[in-house]
């Protein structure tokens, strides 16, 4: 799979973030049996470090694109993931 198919089959970082906040809703209401949190908590875990790769790559491809070579130019290069 391509790393463009496998976004388009990820969630995007504001439905992570979304998907987030309901999880961490249901888990403070603290009305849950014990398995059903633990799922809960371990999607929680799984949503929550996709979203930080894709801010680690947001962040990298800023980097990059700010990036100034010696004559004062910008650098740029293919993106990599």
């Amino acid at each position: 799979m391509t790393e463009e198919a496998k976004d388009r089959d990820e969630p995007s970082f504001e439905a992570s973030t979304e998907r987030l906040t309901a999880i961490v809703q249901q888990l403070e209401e603290g009305e849950l049996p014990l398995e059903q949190a633990l799922e809960l908590f371990e999607e929680g875990i799984g949503v929550a470090r996709a979203a930080q790769a894709r801010l680690d790559a947001a962040e990298k491809r800023v980097e990059e694109l700010l990036g100034i070579d010696e004559r004062g130019e910008a650098k740029t290069r293919p993106f990599e993931s």
